[in-house]
């Protein structure tokens, strides 16, 4: 029976974890399953998300306070570098977000769909063209 509250009290004293991978996990499984470009965008930003959370889950030390010195020797402080860094990598995912969009947009003027299988069997066409004769009159 102590085993397993002991393994209970893990597993909820590291939901953060938990949650980490289930959004990794999920958003992966968007990225590679779906043939949308929205829905694969979206994947992505829900992968870069349990990224964030987990850097961040790392940074933070219980008890511990802002890395301001104080006279107390003894002070336990959080580390401010992963903050930092996702900070930055924030700024960095909306500015790949909004660029991926636009081509998103772009691919849909020219091709008329967002369907990956559907660009794909297009650019198959153009690239071999139907009922062109292939190795005949190069002009």
């Amino acid at each position: 029976m102590q085993a397993s509250i002991l393994d209970l009290e893990y597993v909820l004293g590291h939901y953060n974890y938990w949650m980490f991978v289930i959004l990794m996990m999920t958003g992966l499984y968007i990225t590679v399953s779906r043939g949308n470009l929205i829905k694969k965008i979206v994947g992505l930003n829900i992968f870069q998300t349990a990224v964030f959370m987990l850097y961040i889950s790392m940074g933070k030390i219980i008890g511990g306070t802002a890395p301001i010195l104080v006279d107390d020797p003894d002070a336990v402080y959080s580390n401010p570098l992963p903050h930092v860094l996702i900070l930055t990598a924030i700024v960095v995912g909306i500015a790949t977000t909004a660029l991926a969009l636009a081509l998103v947009v772009r691919i849909r003027e020219t091709y008329g769909t967002v369907e990956e299988d559907d660009i794909l069997a297009m650019e198959h066409e153009m690239e071999f063209g139907a009922g062109v004769p292939h190795g005949g009159d190069r002009g």
